[in-house]
């Protein structure tokens, strides 16, 4: 058997390493690659939407994917989810969202599901997501969407300690209400490390490890 090639394709650099580390760990045999442009979340925060030219972009990065030889495909944005999904049904090979693996575990896991992010240009497609993820298995859902206001605008610009305080604020408020929390940005995983067991009432799934570990399965 020949060995397999997956394609990252990444909105921010800091995602290199952390989807590295998970392919050390979980596909040691497949060979990786990254693509990196910022741009396309910062068009899309700065539009409030994803827009076409944004989601043109997305299907021809994955077709460049493709033609550096991969045979896999991940989108580690979830803001581009729905650009990502067009590019599936246009790409050769199987074209995978981050966050697609992490909605059907959470549909599986509970019928009150928490959706929490510190972008409005990520809320909405993940809720989504999981709302049509659900349907598809066919599951009736409860979705609370909570959205952390402030925490992005300081991560950005530097001050992470506020942002991991808002996130984890929210975290143990919206785990009194749900069976299930899934978290719409992968850059908020971190915080559930900080939090206590105590404040751990329920499930807290962050989509980086448990797509590799779909992939995983997959490949």
């Amino acid at each position: 058997m020949s060995q397999k090639t997956l394609g990252l394709i990444h909105t921010s650099a800091t995602l290199v390493p952390v989807f590295a580390e998970l392919c050390n760990r979980f596909l040691p045999h497949v060979k990786t690659f990254n693509i990196v442009d910022d741009s396309l979340i910062k068009n899309t925060i700065a539009c409030g939407e994803l827009t076409a030219s944004t989601s043109k972009r997305v299907v021809n990065y994955a077709a460049s994917a493709q033609e550096a030889g991969a045979d896999f495909i991940l989108f580690t944005c979830s803001s581009i989810g729905p650009a990502v999904e067009t590019a599936a049904t246009l790409t050769g090979v199987p074209v995978l969202r981050v966050d697609q693996p992490m909605a059907d575990k959470a549909v599986q896991i509970g019928k009150r599901i928490g959706v929490i992010a510190t972008l409005p240009t990520t809320l909405a497609p993940t809720s989504d997501l999981v709302k049509r993820r659900a349907t598809a298995a066919g599951k009736e859902i409860v979705l609370v969407s909570k959205l952390c206001e402030g925490a992005f605008d300081a991560l950005m610009s530097g001050d992470a300690a506020t942002h991991d305080k808002k996130v984890g604020d929210a975290l143990k408020q919206l785990s009194n209400e749900v069976d299930v929390i899934v978290l719409a940005q992968a850059s908020m995983a971190r915080v559930v490390d900080t939090l206590s067991d105590a404040d751990k009432k329920v499930p807290i799934l962050a989509s980086p490890q448990i797509a590799i570990e779909y992939l995983a399965r997959q490949i």
